[in-house]
């Protein structure tokens, strides 16, 4: 007889800066992968998609699973997720669950770090409830981003967690993959009478600043090689994963993590303590070079000028994946100051600006107002007059390796042009990390000499192969590239706030110093 196993996923980084709520709206969107997704749905959307479903899916029918398809997810990051929506859709995600019927285990693509407006640790709610609704001896398994603010709740909760190795994350099918076949051998323990994996959870002492987590430099390079090598086997370490965190979360369990499962607890508690003595040995190596905007786009021209291929410029404070809303100015100002020439910048978001372009219609001049609406110091609005040079309807596939071939919808978006300088305007917020979204306003990215990404990390799965060089640059946004420089007040006493940087000491103790 063919194991039943339940196929669901909630999913939404969240960061507590963030000036714009997770609505309900944001998730039926989908957030540049699927759209909310019910029943046979999920099975019919998710092939091809770099989603963990699609990899659990695939491992299931390989396997003979009967698979029962719940509810499918996501939201692109931002602030918390409002209580309403968070109730309503984790409501009928149980709901759906409770009418299944009998199971044999439960599959989840989750992120690791939901907060919501009425809890902090939204993936330990959710696991919590799917536990209560299938009873202790079901086998539960989640798939988990590799930026997951893990807490003791989703370890107890869950059977196992499995997280993502690769940052881009051209992994994420992938990992849904490792995910199932963790819940495989849980059913096959369960099925012979053994106890589950034993667990250790021990978490990291320092943030980790976003653009510095990717996969593609060192350290993580070594360590996540070091991760995977820790796993000896079905009889002994079956699954390990090292969460680099989401720094920008204000709770106790904001940093990251090591997790690992295994026949017996001393096996998992050895593999957690010598992956977690590995990751600190090598906390400084955690630290990277940042360019405030007119130094970077100078630095970017310079490059360019003997480049053969386009200098590209990561605008990691207004990154869209980590909480921004891809509309800030800071980076377009520095560009058109600087009179740069064939240089080109995505996403900027702003749906009234992309209404006023397609009113004024290709050719036109038009005087539009961007950024200065994010709230954050230093986001001054920019107005200018631009040559709308193209338009579109927003449509497109996206095709690189990060989404995978994934249909896009931005809605009314404009190709707009300033001296040397073009703009994608878009309406609907993703991180710019495929080169079609350059393309599908009419501007190949390969031709250009400065590329000016809103993205942290996710963009070098699909630009590393075109760039020249890579730079961070750190103009106003929402997400600020060092903790220290966010308005904390929640976090763990002592944890170190960037890499080898300043311990959090909570604002009621520094009065208390103060006052002694």
């Amino acid at each position: 007889m063919s194991r039943r196993v339940a196929i669901a996923g909630f999913l939404h980084e969240s960061n507590s800066f963030a000036p714009t709520p997770a609505t309900f709206e944001r998730f039926l969107e989908g957030g540049g992968h699927l759209p909310l997704s019910r029943g046979a749905e999920i099975l019919e959307r998710c092939p091809g998609v770099n989603i963990g479903a699609a990899g659990a899916v695939d491992f299931g029918q390989a396997a003979g699973w009967e698979l029962v398809p719940l509810l499918w997810t996501v939201a692109i990051p931002s602030a918390p997720v409002e209580r309403e929506t968070f109730e309503t859709i984790l409501g009928e995600l149980i709901a759906r669950l409770e009418a299944a019927g009998p199971l044999d285990g439960v599959y989840l693509d989750l992120h690791g770090a939901m907060v919501c407006e009425h809890l902090d640790d939204g993936e330990g709610e959710i696991l919590a409830r799917v536990r209560a609704a299938v009873g202790p001896d079901v086998p539960v398994a989640a798939t988990l981003d590799l930026h997951g603010n893990v807490t003791a709740r989703m370890v107890e909760m869950a059977d196992v967690l499995v997280a993502y190795r690769t940052y881009p994350h051209v992994d994420m099918a992938e990992s849904g993959h490792r995910t199932a076949e963790q819940l495989e051998r849980l059913m096959d323990r369960r099925g012979a009478g053994l106890a589950p994996f034993a667990k250790a959870f021990r978490q990291l002492p320092f943030l980790i600043p976003i653009p510095w987590q990717s996969t593609e430099l060192e350290p993580a390079r070594d360590l996540y090689v070091r991760v995977a090598q820790a796993e000896t086997g079905v009889d002994g370490v079956t699954s390990t994963s090292f969460l680099m965190g989401f720094p920008a979360a204000d709770f106790e369990d904001c940093r990251g993590c090591v997790l690992a499962y295994a026949g017996d607890q001393s096996a998992a508690a050895a593999a957690a303590d010598a992956l977690l003595s590995q990751i600190v040995s090598r906390e400084a190596e955690f630290q990277g070079l940042a360019h405030d905007p007119d130094e970077c786009v100078a630095l970017a021209m310079s490059l360019a000028a003997n480049a053969t291929r386009p200098v590209v410029i990561a605008d990691t404070q207004d990154n869209p994946g980590a909480g921004g809303d891809s509309n800030t100015a800071g980076m377009l100002a520095a560009l058109i100051a600087a009179d740069a020439q064939d240089a080109a910048l995505g996403l900027m978001v702003d749906p009234e600006a992309a209404q006023l372009a397609h009113a004024a219609g290709e050719g036109a001049d038009v005087t539009l107002t961007l950024g200065g609406k994010s709230g954050v110091a230093g986001d001054e609005p920019l107005t200018a007059t631009y040559r709308v040079e193209r338009l579109s309807d927003g449509q497109f596939m996206a095709k690189g390796p990060f989404f995978g071939a994934t249909h896009m919808d931005l809605g009314p978006s404009a190709c707009l042009r300033i001296g040397g300088v073009r703009v994608v305007l878009a309406s609907r917020k993703v991180q710019m990390a495929d080169q079609e979204m350059y393309r599908y306003v009419g501007i190949e990215p390969t031709a250009q000499k400065i590329l000016v990404n809103k993205s942290s990390v996710h963009f070098r799965a699909d630009f590393t192969p075109i760039a020249q060089t890579i730079l961070v640059a750190r103009a106003p946004g929402p997400m600020a590239l060092l903790a220290q420089d966010l308005p904390f007040r929640r976090l763990a006493k002592g944890v170190r706030l960037s890499p080898c940087g300043p311990a959090f000491v909570p604002a009621r103790l520094e009065v208390a110093d103060a006052a002694s």
